[in-house]
Formats: C-alpha cells, sequence, structure tokens
C-alpha cells in the first residue's frame, strides 16, 4: 500500500489519538515517543493494598526505591518521587531557582516549555533558540553568558528533544556553565534517563527531572527529580518559590522517607518493581539496547531513501541523535498523519511530527523495553505502508 498522497480518503478515517487497551495487543506495537507501552507484568505490580502513606509501610517502599533510583540518575543526592506530571517539576526548576533571570535553550517544542513556564509564573527569561532539529552547542551557550555575564543565575536545557529526537551534549555545557559562579544548570531529562547515559553527579549537574512514562517504561503519574546542593541554596534564597513544588519540602521529607504530598502509591509499586528490573538488565546494557534500536532506525530511513528514491532523512544531525526517539523528515507528496492513521489500521503505534512539524515528520518511539526485533517489524510496516 502506497501512502504519496497528501489528502486522506474519507472511509480511511483515524482517530490517531485514541489507542488500544494494551491487553487487546500484543506487546511492541505500541511505538509513541511517550507514553511508551508498559508490560503486563509491571502493570500487575500495581495491584496491591493501598498503605497509609504517613506510617511504616510507606518507609519502607520509599527505602526499597532509594538504591534503584540512586543507581537510575548517577547520584549519591537524594532523589524524589512526585505524583504529578514532569512539567510539574519543570515548574519547580523555575520557580525555586531563579532570583534574577533566566536563560532557556530552545531546539524543539518541549524546550519551549522552560520559557513558557517561567512566563506564566512571573519569571523574568529570555530565549536562545536554535532551528528545530539542531542541537544547543556549549561554545554558544558560553558566549551568550559572557556577553551578558551577571544577567542570568539559571540556565534550562532539554537533554532529549522529544519534538525533533535532538540529543544535546549535556556533560559539555554543564562544563562551560560551570565557569560561570552563581549560574545553575536545569535539565529535562524526560526522554533521556534510563535509555540515555546521563551522570547527575559526574557531570555536576544542578537539578534534572524525568517522567514515568518514557524511557521507564511505567504508566504515566510520576516525576522524578534530583537537585543539588547548590540548588537547594538557591532554593532556601527565593521566598516565593512555591507550596506543592517547593523543592526543600521534597528534600525534607525525601531524607525522612517519605512524600511531601500524599503519593500515587500504586505507581510507587510499579516504580519499585521496574527498578529491580532495570538493575537486573544493567544501565551499560539497557542504554546499549536504546542505542541499537536508534542506529536500526537510522539506518532503515537511508534505506527508505534508498529504496524511494526520495529524501527521507534523519532530521537531527549525526553526533546529536537521541537514541531514545527518532523523528523522521518525510519528502513532499508524503503526510505524518495519514502514515500513523494507516499504522493504527494494523495495530501500530506511532506519532505524528510535533508543533509545527506536524505532517511533515513521523516519530518513532524506540524506547523503555522494546527490542531491536520488536523495532524490526514494525519498521517492516511502515515501509509496507509508505512504499507499498
Amino acid at each position: 500500500m502506497s501512502i504519496q498522497q497528501t489528502t486522506a480518503e474519507p472511509d480511511r478515517a483515524v482517530n490517531v489519538e485514541t489507542t488500544l487497551p494494551l491487553n487487546d495487543q500484543p506487546f511492541g506495537r505500541f511505538f509513541l515517543p511517550g507514553p511508551t507501552e508498559v508490560r503486563p507484568e509491571v502493570l500487575e505490580a500495581m495491584v496491591k493494598p493501598v498503605i497509609g502513606h504517613r506510617g511504616p509501610d510507606m518507609n519502607a517502599l520509599m527505602a526499597e526505591l532509594e538504591p534503584g533510583l540512586g543507581y537510575l540518575f548517577g547520584t549519591e543526592r537524594p532523589v524524589y518521587v512526585s505524583s504529578s506530571s514532569a512539567t510539574g517539576m519543570m515548574e519547580a526548576a523555575i520557580t525555586n531557582l531563579s532570583r534574577r533571570r533566566v536563560l532557556c535553550l530552545v531546539c524543539g517544542a518541549f524546550s519551549e516549555r522552560f520559557h513558557a513556564i517561567a512566563s506564566g509564573t512571573g519569571h523574568a527569561a529570555d530565549r536562545m533558540d536554535v532551528e528545530w532539529g539542531e542541537p544547543n552547542l556549549p561554545e554558544k551557550v558560553a558566549g551568550k553568558l559572557a556577553e551578558a555575564r551577571g544577567r542570568y543565575d539559571l540556565v534550562t536545557v532539554v537533554h532529549s528533544e522529544t519534538s525533533t529526537g535532538v540529543l544535546n551534549p549535556i556533560a559539555a555545557i554543564a562544563e562551560v556553565i560551570g565557569e560561570f559562579d552563581d549560574v545553575l544548570l536545569a535539565v529535562d531529562g524526560v526522554t533521556s534517563v534510563a535509555g540515555v547515559p546521563l551522570l547527575f553527579d559526574e557531570w555536576k549537574l544542578d537539578f534534572v527531572v524525568t517522567g514515568s512514562q518514557k524511557a521507564l517504561a511505567l504508566p504515566p503519574g510520576l516525576a522524578l527529580a534530583v537537585a543539588s546542593e547548590r540548588a537547594l541554596e538557591r532554593a532556601r534564597q527565593v521566598e516565593d518559590r512555591g507550596y506543592y513544588f517547593d523543592l526543600l519540602k521534597f528534600e525534607q521529607n525525601t531524607v525522612k522517607r517519605q512524600t511531601p504530598n500524599t503519593p500515587a502509591v500504586s505507581l510507587f509499586y510499579a516504580l519499585a518493581y521496574q527498578l529491580h528490573r532495570i538493575r537486573d538488565e544493567g544501565l551499560d546494557a539497557r542504554w546499549g539496547r536504546h542505542q541499537q534500536m536508534a542506529e536500526r532506525t537510522w539506518e532503515w530511513v537511508d534505506e527508505m531513501a534508498e529504496q524511494s528514491g526520495e529524501p527521507f532523512r534523519v532530521l537531527s544531525p549525526a553526533g546529536y541523535r537521541s537514541p531514545t526517539v527518532t523523528a523522521v523528515a518525510l519528502p513532499d507528496g508524503f503526510d505524518g498523519s495519514q502514515v500513523v492513521a494507516a499504522l493504527r489500521e494494523r495495530d501500530y503505534t506511532i506519532a505524528n511530527g510535533y508543533g509545527k512539524l506536524k505532517g511533515r515528520t513521523i516519530r518513532i518511539g524506540h524506547m523503555g523495553d522494546h527490542t531491536v526485533q520488536e523495532l524490526e517489524d514494525l519498521l517492516e510496516q511502515i515501509t509496507e505502508v509508505m512504499l507499498g
């Protein structure tokens, strides 16, 4: 079946926002760049009695989480678990860590979110944009901070930009920011943590947040975050840092093996189970599996271009490609919405382009607990849909 027309047939209209229940489809057919597919055994881990969250049972559950969370982020610092989306903890970065002005590094739709949060919470902020599909480079950041020395006290950046498939060089960006006193770095690691190397302590990061529904392969509803001692010292200097997302409250409660607000206990059970699975696999092996899936996807894009004679390409440049999500730029005559709809009829789910890239790209989420073989099955289906 070829799908090179740009107008969908009326009788083939598909609501691409609707997804089939997991139990109605085999594992390995759900390749959104979040939420990712969740294995049945992980879902089953949630089927436990509710416990009081201010008692010894919760203390024991939090204690069970501690080693796996530290391993996940590469840190000796406490890891906060918030019953919220990751956007909530992104807001915490803005409201807790800036007294003057924020510099938001923007390379796509989700890095834009930090700037939108700053504007929405009344914080002064500037954008430093690059073309969608391009990375934020450390030398550009260093030049901007040197030019405006003393203007900014917080820089925000996304590690893996879900809308474009770009992987920003966080370690190098952190290194140049470390040359500027009083400037903190907050990282959106939503589609990187658990799928891409990220070493909080070694890279001397100040704040990192991720969400449960991405490379962790858990249901949506939890945000995980780490703050450095420098970040906490900054938070102590900010009086109007908010209530629900007050990092000092998270710190105080986490060290007591509690949560500052009522936790989604069932999701905590799933998190505990999945952290054990991740440690059994090993992070090096998990990162390697994600890299294998990404490289196979990039190779497939080249194969598509060769077979079709059309300029299919990976949107992000070589050397700055995320191992967890690939955005494929489509040639003229192909429409991402139609590709997504046609795959849905085959019980496969991928994503259309996001924001201004809608229709012009498709996005494949190769993250979480997926395997290279499951990815191969998907790529075969996409090839049939687009080239017939």
